[in-house]
């Protein structure tokens, strides 16, 4: 058996977990709601405060499903318990960003800003013009918005600059050789 798929989740309070026709699995909380179609042939179970997932069998398909079954199950409940978070950092100079209203806008040394629009599920924070923490209680979506921020100026590997992950190590390359 898996050793991911078979651990049970535990749902904290405040939580709801409910399974509907098809597997539709739906996950309610208090920063929010989220729904997940369960592949056919996992069996998901809610008894009290603990979700069981089993499979029906031992093929390459469903052990595959299984610890992925359980696994996103499990990122639902925890992002409508506490959410997800990614920062960001900006480096070089003349790059920065900032919040106007529901907008996060980027100045990273094209002829034009970049604009991200907050949604009900993202929010952006801007504690300074140099870090962008992105929030959503949807981890898929939060990856998303990240990488697509990070896309705009990825850092280069040779002054580092651009934008990049909290933590990221860039890899820097020698340049030009001296005389």
């Amino acid at each position: 058996m898996s050793r991911i798929g078979r651990a049970p989740i535990t749902v904290p309070a405040g939580v709801t977990v409910s399974v509907g026709d098809n597997n539709v699995i739906t996950v309610k909380g208090p920063k929010g709601e989220l729904t997940y179609k369960a592949p056919a042939q996992m069996t998901v179970k809610v008894e009290g405060p603990v979700v069981h997932v089993t499979r029906p069998d031992d093929e390459a398909a469903n052990r595959s499903l299984h610890g992925l079954t359980r696994t996103l199950i499990n990122n639902m409940i925890v992002g409508v318990s506490t959410g997800y978070t990614k920062k960001l950092e900006i480096v070089g100079v003349g790059y920065r960003a900032a919040k106007e209203g529901k907008k996060l806008v980027l100045n990273l040394g094209h002829s034009h800003p970049i604009y991200f629009e907050e949604t009900d599920l993202v929010q952006f924070d801007v504690p300074d013009a140099n870090t962008i923490i992105v929030k959503s209680y949807d981890k898929q979506v939060c990856g998303q918005i990240a990488a697509e921020i990070r896309s705009k100026r990825p850092p280069e590997p040779y002054h580092g600059k651009g934008v990049k992950y909290e933590g990221e190590h860039i890899r820097r390359k020698a340049g030009k050789a001296g005389k």
